[in-house]
């Protein structure tokens, strides 16, 4: 892999990278098989909503709640939240984009089109997440409800959406040395390792979740909602 400086680092870091992978994968098939284990509850509740909806289409439905910010009143009052939420996701889908493409394929990672998208994403996410860490300090509200798993997650993500950041700005020629994306490719692997033991698994959840909910209120007939 040609890189514009030799580092004795890049290659261990990206071995502990694959390997941390390893243990991410195994350790979510045995929560997924586990999961798996035990029947969803039939609900015992009388069909309802007349026709107007059921219960697979309410469980597409909740399973892409997500992309509607129309659904929720949280998100419905309040859009400049929901651009950050998303921003805040796109920052870490395209920081993990870049950490296996910049081991398998840096050329892609390395164009302008790839590069300054990737750039954009995890800039912007490191911004909304030095604001949440804010708001998670400050507001009493958020004080009460937050773990200290929830801080140390938090802060570590801001922490690594800034190395993806620079990491990225150096596979463009905007910084120098591949010390960055040693070190990228280093907190990365902590996060693989981490993850699966940590809040930010909720992901891992959150389809499944979602459409058992929908199932469920889809056969009442009281999802999705109607609205006057």
């Amino acid at each position: 892999m040609p890189h514009s400086d030799t580092s004795s680092l890049l290659p261990v870091a990206e071995s502990v990278h694959w390997a941390a992978l390893g243990v991410m994968a195994i350790v979510y098939t045995i929560r997924l098989l586990w999961v798996f284990r035990f029947k969803a509850g039939k609900d015992r509740s009388a069909p309802g909503g007349s026709g107007r909806t059921d219960a697979k289409s309410a469980a597409i439905h909740s399973l892409f709640n997500v992309a509607m910010p129309w659904q929720m009143e949280s998100t419905r009052t309040n859009v400049p939240f929901w651009i950050s939420f998303v921003l805040f996701h796109l920052g870490v889908a395209a920081g993990i984009g870049l950490a296996f493409t910049s081991t398998i394929a840096p050329a892609l990672v390395a164009s302008p089109a790839v590069g300054y998208t990737v750039l954009a994403l995890t800039g912007s996410a490191f911004v909304v997440a030095l604001i949440r860490v804010a708001r998670r300090s400050l507001l009493p509200h958020l004080r009460l409800i937050s773990s200290p798993d929830d801080y140390f997650s938090l802060i570590m993500l801001t922490g690594w959406f800034l190395l993806g950041t620079l990491t990225q700005a150096s596979l463009l020629g905007l910084l120098q040395g591949e010390r960055w994306l040693a070190a990228f490719l280093f907190a990365t692997s902590f996060f693989l390792v981490y993850v699966p033991f940590s809040k930010i698994s909720h992901y891992l959840y959150y389809p499944i979740t979602r459409w058992y909910i929908g199932k469920a209120l889809g056969h009442r007939g009281s999802y999705p909602v109607v609205r006057a």
